[in-house]
């Protein structure tokens, strides 16, 4: 890579949204590293980018593991030194179908397994790289939340997934509160119901549509907006 090729870190980069935000961010010129928990879906993945003549290349990272995370950030610094965009995509979904998606029936079990991975894997994540931003005092940072923990538009079913996305969002908040003054800015992204294997395929966007917000919070102007929530390039409600 040249020496002033930005670089990318997208997790949950192997399917879905995390794929595609690869791909446009590639396509803009950046160098992608594209992480995935399951090795051989990420080299997969980025084997069908670099096809498409992309500069991807893939990293395991377990968002659950401190060690893991770590790992990424002393790969990162290694080989490029720096760090300009970090994507937070990876998440999970496990609530269930019917009665046991009611708040009356949730489990406290599957609360703490999806807070694991969407609240405490991004802060694990973020707090790992972020020095690597710090260092150049540039970075984006890209929290992809859903319109499910809108606090202003909040339903019921859901329970581990909405209080997820809400304390994720309270994550953005602070991280862009303490990085005042600084060219990092951090913003949380509802990407909309997006052709997934998360949203399934009865869902209105594309991945590419999906990933719209994504890419354009990930290369945000020096002085744009830091701490807010958006969907189609629109500051929404918290």
């Amino acid at each position: 890579m040249s020496s002033n090729q930005k670089v990318a870190v997208v997790t949950g980069g192997n399917r879905g949204l995390g794929l595609e935000a690869s791909r446009q961010l590639a396509k803009k010129g950046y160098q992608v590293v594209l992480t995935s928990r399951d090795e051989a879906k990420g080299n997969a993945a980025a084997q069908q980018l670099q096809a498409e003549g992309l500069d991807v290349i893939s990293y395991p990272l377990d968002v659950t593991s401190d060690e893991s995370s770590r790992k990424l950030a002393e790969f990162i610094r290694q080989r490029f030194g720096k760090l300009d965009v970090l994507v937070n995509n990876a998440g999970i979904y496990i609530d269930g179908q019917a009665s046991e998606n009611s708040i009356f029936n949730a489990k406290i079990d599957t609360l703490q397994k999806t807070i694991e991975t969407n609240v405490y894997g991004v802060l694990r994540v973020t707090q790992a790289l972020i020095p690597l931003m710090k260092k150049q005092n540039y970075g984006r940072v890209v929290n992809v939340s859903s319109g499910m923990g809108q606090l202003t538009d909040m339903g019921g079913g859901s329970t581990g997934y909405r209080v997820s996305k809400t304390a994720l969002n309270a994550l953005t908040r602070i991280f862009a509160s303490e990085l005042k003054g600084t060219n990092i800015l951090i913003n949380s992204v509802c990407p909309g119901w997006v052709k997934t294997d998360m949203g399934g395929q009865d869902a209105t966007l594309t991945p590419e549509q999906g990933v719209d917000t994504i890419v354009w919070l990930a290369t945000l102007a020096d002085d744009a907006t830091t701490g807010g929530f958006f969907h189609e390039r629109q500051l929404i409600d918290w």
